[in-house]
């Protein structure tokens, strides 16, 4: 009895192995996502919150894009519904390329938040995801050469704009130089142009590129108008560091600052708001003045 019993289960087990997948070449996870590799390495796989630089793209039914071969870059994070792209990637190692089927409906309603499904689709449509896997490392690693990547094209811009223009930008510089020396200031311009006086000490280390910031601080052109401050609203401006959701010398300049520090930022214009300026209150060719605070920095929520 004992015997046959063992036999039966064998035999159940190996039934289960043989299951007969509909699709070929492709295997099946527990939670119903349908995978092939075309190149499989070995070594890490990405964890939880990793960017994720890959090449990707979806059809459905072979013929149907739902958007074509792209670049992309998405952070690692726990699926979002069984047998999602998600968990398709988390199996993915460097330099892999690998198809994943998913299920249509829950894919655009939970990942592109569409639902019901467009005219064209049906519910047995099958929906391939093509990927391959270029490189997945930590959020702040991203975060860095964004922020690098960010600092690169400012520079370019710079060359260009003081190329197309070459009297303005000479005007703005000795109007910049002249502010600085007639105020005493002789703070020495960074890489980039930006001078910067600290007028209070902080403590502690400087925030990283994708942390997010907490600012007060006051605009002013050099003619010391003031234009904004955030000090008279009594709440300080926050932002992701380094990332381009301020403008440039913002960027730079806080991120040479420490908890609690206060200091002055001379941002020219090019680091600011360029040759259109911000009208009605910032003119074209702008050289600005703020007086800043770091209040606070934190990782950004995930």
């Amino acid at each position: 009895m004992i015997l046959a019993i063992a036999a039966m289960l064998t035999f159940a087990a190996s039934a289960c192995s043989q299951e007969k997948v509909p699709y070929e070449g492709y295997q099946k996870t527990t939670s119903g996502l349908y995978y092939r590799f075309y190149t499989q390495n070995e070594g890490e796989l990405p964890q939880l919150k990793d960017a994720m630089e890959v090449v990707i793209g979806c059809v459905v039914n072979d013929t149907n894009f739902v958007f074509p071969v792209m670049n992309n870059v998405f952070q690692c994070m726990e699926p979002l519904f069984p047998g999602d792209i998600f968990e398709g990637m988390a199996m993915m190692h460097k330099g892999d390329s690998a198809s994943f089927i998913v299920n249509i409906d829950s894919t655009f309603k939970t990942l592109f938040g569409q639902y019901p499904l467009a005219s064209q689709y049906t519910s047995t449509d099958v929906m391939r995801f093509e990927v391959k896997m270029k490189d997945f490392y930590p959020l702040k690693e991203f975060y860095k050469r964004t922020a690098d990547q960010r600092y690169a094209e400012t520079m370019r811009g710079v060359e260009q704009v003081k190329a197309n223009y070459p009297e303005e930008d000479l005007k703005a510089a000795e109007e910049l130089a002249a502010f600085l020396k007639n105020n005493n200031i002789e703070a020495k311009p960074t890489e980039s142009g930006l001078y910067y006086v600290m007028t209070q000490e902080g403590t502690g280390e400087k925030p990283e590129a994708g942390q997010l910031v907490k600012v007060h601080y006051t605009g002013k052109l050099l003619s010391g108008e003031v234009f904004d401050s955030s000090i008279d609203r009594g709440v300080p401006f926050q932002f992701p560091l380094g990332i381009g959701q301020v403008i440039p010398g913002w960027n730079e300049g806080i991120g040479l600052m420490s908890k609690g520090e206060k200091g002055v930022l001379y941002i020219p214009y090019y680091l600011g708001y360029g040759v259109s300026g911000s009208s009605p209150v910032i003119p074209p060719f702008a050289n600005l003045v703020f007086e800043v605070e770091l209040v606070d920095f934190e990782d950004m929520p995930q």
